[in-house]
Formats: structure tokens, C-alpha cells, sequence
């Protein structure tokens, strides 16, 4: 492959990805606000958990429709909707009137989130080529970094602009309205992106499809890749749904389940998104709070750099038996320190090492397995299944890690260190799925992903 297909399928790619960025910046932007927001609507803990919960609310139902939407429409088509749904919510959580205003519009823009987590990793496999796919699918997880280290230090810079009445009263408004400009990028990107070969094959647009395989691929490739596509769709049974009853299919559907939920299980979302509250918790000031949960962020994107070098020369299993390693001896240790009361300077770099082990595998590479696993036949259809009982789980985390925090009982037995234990025993669980239960995939295409399963 000449540079000049290299160059304009890094440049879809990273349009694309441009998804992942917004599906960041969207999670992360509530952690700074979320302070003002509640003391401005004289917010209860309830309505306070809502505030942040319910943008996953919107992913839930954003990941339920999103496999109709992207089979119906086209992939591009499908993330031009999410723009649109980025855009709307950058405004209407600027600009609300009242708190119900201001959820409705935190639920759209979870909506929008919640499709691009499907459609935008499936759309960037199927341009990719199989020795690029896993860097390439790793610039999703590298956007969403990126969108969430910005947005700590949007959310920092912004709140150095006046004291704090300014930001009880405008200061979290900017921190919302900021998400637009990302919004317009992405929308302006999805005009200079073609639609997927293999949805335009699938559809009966050959000629469009092969217009597509020219641009990004070697000429002398072309007639096979699209012979590979076409193939792998000759059998297919429109009722997705039935031919998950096939073993083959329902072992990949469960490994996809499995990577979704230990994912979440790890305990990333819970420090994301109450970051400046655990620092806090430990002693912290609010500004060194966050200034300690932009450092997490920026070490979240130096590691997700390292696993898109390293996905495709390493593979993608040895990257989550590293993750994994490096996550249960980090939770564990933070467990230990906060148990026995030896906080000093220890909680941070151990907090750190989590991130680098989370940043390095289970944050890139399942969403690189989650676009590759599972065969042509069902791969939108499992995808979006296993996305939304992603969002799930993230849900669940997020609703229960206060109240882990928070019970009496745990606090007294356990000096606030449960969570970390339990977390500490889930990545120790993630180890052995990934051993037991995970194929290696580096350097297959997708059409051989059935044979892999067989």
C-alpha cells in the first residue's frame, strides 16, 4: 500500500474517531461542573447522581438503536446523526432554565455517545486494512483520552476566569458550551469520509463500494477484498437475531459480553468520573484535586499511545495480561493504604500505575476486539448488544460506587478501601477470561474472524 492510501485511511480514521473524542469530552465534562451545577439547582445526592447518570440513560438507549440505525442508514449517515445529537446537547446543557431542561439534554447527547460507541469502531475496521486495523481502531480509544484530558484542563482554565460566584452562576454554563466546538468538528469531518465498502457491498452498491476499495487499498488487492466481502454475505440470514442460536456465534457474543462488562467492572468510570472527589477525600484541595485528575488524564493518553504502537507488534492478548497484572496489584495497594490509614504521598502513583495498566490494554484493545471478533453475519447486530450491556454495566458502576464509598458498615470494617478490593478482585477475574476465553487476532481480516471461532 502507497503512502497516499496510508494517509487517507489514517485521515477517515481519525475523522471518525472524532466520535471517541466527543464520547470523552461528553463523560469527563460533568466531573468539573458538577459542584456549581448542584449548588445552582439546589440539587439532593439524588438529583445530584441523576445529574451524571443520566447521560447513561441516553447511552443505553443510543447503543439499543444503534444497529438498526447504522444497517438502515450507512455508517456515515449514522454518525452524522450523532453530530447533530453532540450539538444539540452542547447548547441545551448551556443553556438550561431548569434542571429537567438540563438532564433532558444531558440524556441526547448520551444518545448521541451511545451510537457513536458502536457505529464509529465498527466503521474504522471495516476500512482498515487487517495490519492496520488494530492502531488504527485504537485512535477511537486514543480520541476518547484526548477528549477527556482537554476537557479536565478546559474545565480548569475555565474556572480560573472568576471567582466563585462567576462560576456558580456562568462558569459551569462555558464548561458545557465549550463541548461545541468539537461538535461542529465532527460534523464539518464526516462530509471528507466515504461510506464503508462493506455496508455499500452489502446493500447492492458495488460500483459505489468499489470506488471506496480503490482509494484504500492496492490496486492488485481490490478484486479480492471484494470478493472476501461478497462472500462473507452470500449466507447471511437477514434475522440476525436466529443465527445467534449457532455455538460459533454464541461463543463470540459471549466474549464480547465479557470484555463489555469487565471493562467497566475494572473501576475506570467510578475514578473518572469521581476523580476530584476521591483526591478530595484523600486531603486534597479542590485545586489540587484537579490538577491530580489532569494528571490522571494526561497519563491515560500517554498509555493509550503505547498500546496503539504496540497493538499490532504485540498482539492484543499479552496487552490485556499486562492491563490486567498491573491494574489488581495497583487497586490492591490503594486498597491497603487507605485500610490502614498510610496515605502521605502513596494513594497518586498507584492510582497512576492503574491508569497506565487500564490505558495500556482494556481501554484500547476491547474496543479493538469488540470491532474485529465477531463474524460478518452478526457483527453489527453483536456489536451493538455487547455496547449497550456495556453501558450497563457503566451505569451500574457509577450508581453504586457512592454508596460503596458511603455504607457504614464498610466504612467501618474496611476504613473506605472496599471498592478497591472488590475492583482489585475483578481485574484479577479479567486476567483469567482473557486467558480462558479470548482468541488472538492480530493480523486477521474480518472475513476470517468465523474461522477463528470454528
Amino acid at each position: 500500500m502507497d503512502n497516499t492510501n496510508k494517509n487517507y485511511i489514517l485521515f477517515i480514521a481519525l475523522s471518525a474517531a472524532l466520535g471517541g473524542l466527543l464520547f470523552g469530552y461528553d463523560t469527563a465534562v460533568i466531573s468539573g461542573a458538577i459542584g456549581n451545577l448542584t449548588a445552582y439547582f439546589h440539587l439532593n445526592p439524588i438529583e445530584t447522581g441523576w445529574a451524571i447518570s443520566s447521560a447513561l440513560v441516553g447511552c443505553l438507549i443510543g447503543a439499543f438503536f444503534s444497529d438498526f440505525l447504522s444497517n438502515k442508514f450507512g455508517r456515515r449517515a449514522t454518525m452524522f446523526i450523532t453530530a447533530i445529537l453532540f450539538i444539540l446537547n452542547s447548547i441545551g446543557t448551556a443553556l438550561p432554565t431548569s434542571f429537567s431542561m438540563f438532564v433532558f439534554f444531558r440524556i441526547v447527547g448520551g444518545i448521541g455517545v451511545g451510537i457513536a460507541s458502536m457505529v464509529v469502531p465498527m466503521y474504522i475496521a471495516e476500512i482498515a486494512p487487517p495490519k492496520r486495523r488494530g492502531a488504527l481502531v485504537g485512535n477511537y480509544q486514543l480520541a476518547i483520552v484526548i477528549g477527556i484530558v482537554v476537557v479536565y484542563f478546559v474545565n480548569y482554565l475555565i474556572a480560573l476566569q472568576g471567582d466563585a460566584n462567576w462560576n456558580l452562576t456562568i462558569g459551569w454554563r462555558w464548561m458545557f458550551g465549550s463541548e461545541l466546538v468539537p461538535s461542529l468538528l465532527f460534523l464539518l469531518f464526516i462530509f471528507f469520509i466515504p461510506e464503508s465498502p462493506r455496508w455499500l457491498i452489502q446493500k447492492g452498491h458495488t460500483n459505489k463500494a468499489l470506488a471506496v476499495l480503490h482509494k484504500i487499498n492496492r490496486e492488485e488487492d481490490v478484486s479480492q477484498v471484494q470478493a472476501e466481502i461478497q462472500e462473507s454475505f452470500q449466507q447471511e440470514d437477514k434475522k440476525q437475531w436466529k443465527l445467534l442460536v449457532n455455538p460459533i456465534f454464541k461463543k463470540a457474543l459471549f466474549v464480547g459480553i465479557g470484555l463489555s462488562v469487565l471493562q467497566q467492572l475494572t473501576g475506570i468510570n467510578a475514578i473518572l468520573y469521581y476523580a476530584p472527589e476521591i483526591f478530595k477525600s484523600l486531603g486534597s484541595s479542590t485545586d489540587v484535586s484537579l490538577l491530580e485528575t489532569s494528571i490522571l488524564g494526561v497519563v491515560n493518553l500517554i498509555f493509550t499511545l503505547l498500546a496503539i504502537r504496540w497493538v499490532d507488534k504485540m498482539g492484543r492478548k499479552p496487552l490485556l495480561f499486562i492491563g490486567s497484572f498491573g491494574m489488581t496489584t495497583a487497586l490492591l495497594a490503594v486498597g491497603l493504604f487507605i485500610h490502614f490509614n498510610a496515605l502521605g504521598n502513596w494513594v497518586l502513583p498507584f492510582l497512576l500505575l492503574f491508569m497506565a495498566s487500564f490505558s495500556i490494554s482494556w481501554g484500547p484493545i476491547v474496543w479493538v476486539l469488540l470491532s474485529e471478533i465477531f463474524p460478518s453475519k452478526i457483527r453489527s447486530l453483536a456489536l451493538a448488544i455487547s455496547v449497550f450491556i456495556q453501558w450497563v454495566a457503566n451505569f451500574v458502576v457509577t450508581q453504586v460506587f457512592p454508596s460503596l464509598v458511603e455504607n457504614e458498615w464498610l466504612k467501618t470494617h474496611f476504613n473506605g478501601a472496599f471498592p478497591f478490593y472488590l475492583f482489585a478482585l475483578i481485574c484479577l477475574v479479567s486476567l483469567l477470561f482473557v486467558w480462558k476465553n479470548v482468541p488472538e487476532t492480530k493480523n486477521k481480516s474480518l472475513e476470517q474472524m468465523e474461522d477463528l471461532w470454528n
